[in-house]
């Protein structure tokens, strides 16, 4: 339930891509940009592309840039294409019979907890999260 290595790497490019305003960013420059190794980010950014999150021109003036206003763009819509599964919720405990029948000693407050988090992803926009950023 917690965010991969991964994801954070979606996360922040994706930010970074929204503070460019629609301006393409090649990969290398995001990757300087955000500390990131470039090869890696190279595959997060085109997986992104793949889900339809960014949109990607080849050529001299090209790069990446977002395929989705950062008001419709959810955290969880970055999130997901980049770490399969992030909205299923397993067992704190690793327990495969954990359940509300069957129940680990942390179940209610993990289903508590994930719900909570689930829900922040699912609502919060990439907009939300820019203009927090830029308010002092």
């Amino acid at each position: 339930m917690l965010l991969s290595q991964t994801s954070q790497y979606a996360v922040r490019a994706v930010i970074h891509l929204a503070e460019r305003r629609g301006e393409p960013s090649q990969v290398g420059a995001i990757a300087e940009a955000l500390g990131i190794p470039r090869n890696y980010l190279s595959k997060i950014l085109h997986r992104l592309a793949g889900a339809g999150v960014l949109a990607s021109e080849r050529g001299r003036g090209g790069g990446f840039r977002l395929a989705v206003p950062p008001e419709a763009l959810t955290l969880a819509r970055i999130i997901e294409p980049v770490q399969p599964g992030f909205a299923d919720r397993r067992c704190l405990l690793g327990r495969s019979g954990c359940n509300d029948a069957d129940p680990c000693p942390v179940h209610d407050q993990w289903k508590a907890l994930a719900g909570q988090i689930l829900a922040f992803v699912g609502e919060t926009t990439l907009a939300d999260v820019v203009r927090r950023g830029l308010e002092p």
